[in-house]
């Protein structure tokens, strides 16, 4: 028999997915374009255009998710380092501990016996103690083991898809790098767009406007590419 707690079971998007996510597939993507658009700027060689985009989509993706792996393995040490002077504190200083406790239920309109009450029900429990304490004394969340490794994962997969959308064109539009140019622009601004739309669907805010963010924040980067193509392409060597 189907447990009915089951049919009321959030699926919920991982903070850290959505956030290398997005990181991964608009940085690629925004490098790539810019790349794209300031080498066809200065050039109509097709093959240097696809050297240069292959070159910065293999160099981003590597880049790109040794830093994710580097800082999450960062927080995580800074969180394991900080567990670890909390469980000191507790044991050697339990009085000022739990005083912090009760300044943080004051700050949230807890008073008199009912405030007291709720203290020594959280310092009670030495395990509910450290993760309050972890919370909401110091503002940091537990960074699993596998983190750092599912981290890099997450965004080296992310920035190559972005990396990928500009390029796509010119696999079929090699001969023509005008008509590739404009399939490429569009092409990355509906992605763009549609990584904002998926950032305000996951989280809060207006999909269309998040959607158009993501559209202009990208395509200006982009063209900023063309505009150092443009004029260090028009500068005699």
């Amino acid at each position: 028999m189907e447990d009915k707690n089951d049919e009321h079971k959030e699926t919920h998007v991982h903070n850290s997915f959505l956030s290398n996510f997005i990181l991964g597939s608009q940085d690629g993507l925004v490098n790539v374009l810019g790349i794209i658009l300031g080498i066809s700027a200065a050039t109509s060689d097709v093959r240097l255009l696809f050297v240069g985009a292959l070159a910065a989509l293999g160099a981003e993706s590597i880049s790109m998710g040794a830093v994710a792996y580097t800082s999450t393995s960062a927080r995580r040490k800074q969180y394991l380092k900080e567990v670890e002077r909390e469980k000191r504190e507790m044991k050697e200083v339990p009085n000022m501990e739990k005083e912090e406790v009760r300044e943080i239920f004051k700050k949230w309109g807890y008073k008199g016996k009912e405030l007291d009450s709720i203290t020594d029900k959280i310092i009670s429990n030495p395990k509910a103690w450290l993760e309050f304490m972890m919370a909401f004394e110091l503002d940091l969340a537990p960074v699993k083991k596998s983190e750092p490794v599912r981290s890099f994962l997450v965004v080296i997969m992310s920035t190559v898809f972005g990396s990928v959308m500009p390029i796509i064109p010119f696999i079929f539009l090699y001969k023509n790098i005008h008509m590739g140019i404009l399939a490429s622009i569009i092409i990355s601004g509906i992605t763009l767009f549609l990584i904002g739309y998926y950032e305000a669907k996951t989280t809060v805010g207006s999909l269309w406007k998040s959607g158009l963010q993501m559209l202009i924040i990208g395509l200006a980067a982009g063209f900023a590419g063309y505009l150092i193509g443009h004029f260090i392409g028009a500068v005699p060597i």
